[in-house]
């Protein structure tokens, strides 16, 4: 890892902030989740990046955007992937000038009341994670398989990348815009939920702090999820790699420590 940077200075209550929120097919949660988004968040804003959905979803947007000046949209052609319909929102935002840019899911899995919680973690961290498998933190509405599957998933992770952070997935977050700028968003290439993962590792190798702060996370109520087994095996064969490279690297340190002191 690089040298560890100052702590992160004082926001202030002021701060410029912007949550992005992805979409594909989510006609029936946008206006309901943007609605809640804002009320919990009066001096938010909302950029919605809508990657052509078929189901009208890119036109609610726009409505809202039309009777509310908190709203932002931006309209892709297709369907390019989580990570990629982030990256494109990350770039809108700090090219705005937001010094503090969210990430949360449209389906209502992320509960807007909450963003408080991450919001005040921030002022001394750089990235606020909010954690399902921290104390505090639940699921609710889901099986056992499909928790022993994200706890498994998160802790395979965790081992073999060597971080620190429980919910190394989670994707309801907190960024400083100076942590986005820090961790050259240029060079990620992961498009699935992986990009969780990637960007979290950035952020630490950087000696950036990351914080993880309790959340309730609801299964959604309505429309269809995005996982599916494609997506679980990007991450899968992506993490892998990540950890394998890593291991090889300490092995090269470890190796020319040992030639130096021959």
């Amino acid at each position: 890892m690089s040298e560890v940077l100052p702590a992160p200075a004082p926001l202030g209550p002021d701060a410029p902030m912007v949550v992005v929120v992805p979409t594909y097919d989510e006609a029936d949660n946008l206006e309901w989740i943007v609605g809640r988004l804002l009320a919990a968040q009066p001096t938010a804003h909302v950029l919605v990046v809508d990657d052509g959905s078929p189901d009208g979803t890119g036109d609610i947007a726009d409505r809202l955007a039309a009777q509310d000046e908190r709203v932002r949209v931006v309209h892709r052609t297709e369907k390019a992937g989580l990570g990629a319909a982030y990256l494109h929102g990350f770039a809108v935002a700090l090219e705005r000038g937001y010094h503090v840019v969210g990430e949360m899911d449209a389906d209502g899995s992320h509960q807007p009341e909450q963003l408080h919680r991450l919001r005040a973690a921030l002022e001394t961290a750089d990235l606020v994670i909010g954690s399902r498998w921290v104390r505090g933190g639940s699921v609710v509405n889901w099986s056992l398989f499909r928790k022993a599957l994200s706890v498994g998933g998160n802790l395979y992770a965790r081992t073999l990348l060597g971080v620190p952070v429980r919910d190394v997935t989670a994707g309801f977050r907190l960024f400083r815009a100076s942590t986005l700028r820090a961790i050259d968003l240029t060079t990620v290439e992961s498009v699935g939920y992986c990009f969780q993962t990637d960007l979290t590792v950035r952020t630490l190798e950087a000696g950036l702090t990351v914080r993880e702060v309790p959340i309730e996370f609801l299964e959604r109520e309505r429309g269809e999820s995005k996982m599916n087994p494609d997506i679980a095996t990007e991450s899968l064969r992506r993490i892998t790699a990540w950890g394998v490279e890593r291991r090889r690297a300490q092995v090269r340190r470890g190796m020319a420590r040992v030639r130096s002191r021959a």
